[in-house]
């Protein structure tokens, strides 16, 4: 089946997948895929491109505001990828969580944090309603670390060092240009919080489309952490976006409003989702993957 793993955030390229341990555990080794640049995929993206600033240039949106990343996933071995700004560095908003699922899947596996009714819940929570509670306590158990005061320059470099392990992990499996070692708020943080983003937020979350595209596609290739655990995660990233249609559209619908608005204005009954979106006031993003019933 010829399937597409979709980011709005922009190329994901899959690199060789190394299992070094410079985070501090044991991680599990990913299956290599290889990736080439498609030419007839990347003139798909620009086209969107093009088309979607155009459409909402009365909104100001410009081709400098988006980026994409499209991963063709027909063939497991010689995946083919287009994209336009993939490795522009964006504020994420939510599409982390997804990285912090991972992440905790992979702490669940090599035994680093058990399992508990609560980890279980504030999982479901984070990833199916995007809750930035949640996601609060899921980075203290992942990290070791807790909101507070503010701390001593001394005492943040330590704080800092034991919340940059998310960051450590990914970086040894070669994801490059992202930063994933801070928490989601509804209004802002404070404290020692406040303080590890630094000035002006030089230290806040930052992916790039390559990036998301390529977590969605190993979680959809099942060569995320392990093939029973890529099945969890995409199981709790399942969307029923041709279901009940009864809600109005409000923008923050991780079902309906984002890439299943898209679905629903091609018509694609029957076609599958699998998401996690982002959104602030300035910001709007979904990392998706998708099948058709016609073959995508």
């Amino acid at each position: 089946m010829f399937k597409l793993s979709t980011s709005f955030l922009g190329l994901a390229i899959l690199l060789g997948l190394s299992s070094l341990n410079s985070f501090g555990q044991k991680i599990g080794k990913y299956p290599t895929s290889s990736v080439t640049p498609s030419a007839r995929l990347n003139s798909i993206v620009d086209s969107a491109v093009k088309q979607t600033a155009s459409k909402f240039s009365a909104k100001g949106v410009k081709t400098d505001n988006l980026a994409v990343t499209v991963i063709d996933l027909s063939d497991a071995d010689k995946l083919q990828s287009g994209s336009f700004r993939g490795e522009e560095k964006i504020f994420p908003a939510s599409v982390v969580k997804m990285f912090y699922m991972v992440a905790l899947h992979q702490w669940l596996e090599n035994g680093k944090t058990k399992l508990t009714p609560e980890i279980e819940r504030a999982m479901k929570d984070m990833v199916v309603d995007s809750s930035n509670e949640a996601t609060q306590f899921l980075l203290d158990v992942l990290t070791d670390t807790s909101s507070g005061s503010e701390l001593s320059e001394k005492e943040l470099a330590k704080w800092g060092f034991k919340r940059n392990i998310v960051n450590r992990y990914f970086s040894s499996l070669n994801y490059q240009n992202i930063n994933v070692n801070q928490k989601t708020f509804c209004e802002g943080a404070y404290g020692r919080e406040k303080q590890f983003r630094g000035k002006d937020n030089i230290n806040h979350n930052k992916l790039t489309t390559n990036a998301a595209a390529r977590l969605m596609s190993e979680i959809a290739l099942r060569k995320a952490v392990s093939a029973k655990r890529s099945e969890q995660m995409l199981e709790l990233m399942k969307r029923d976006w041709d279901g009940d249609t009864s809600r109005p559209f409000d923008g923050e619908n991780q079902a309906t409003d984002f890439t299943g608005a898209a679905l629903k204005e091609l018509n694609l009954k029957g076609s599958k989702l699998w998401s996690k979106a982002g959104w602030t006031s300035t910001a709007r993003h979904d990392v998706a993957y998708v099948e058709t019933p016609g073959g995508l």
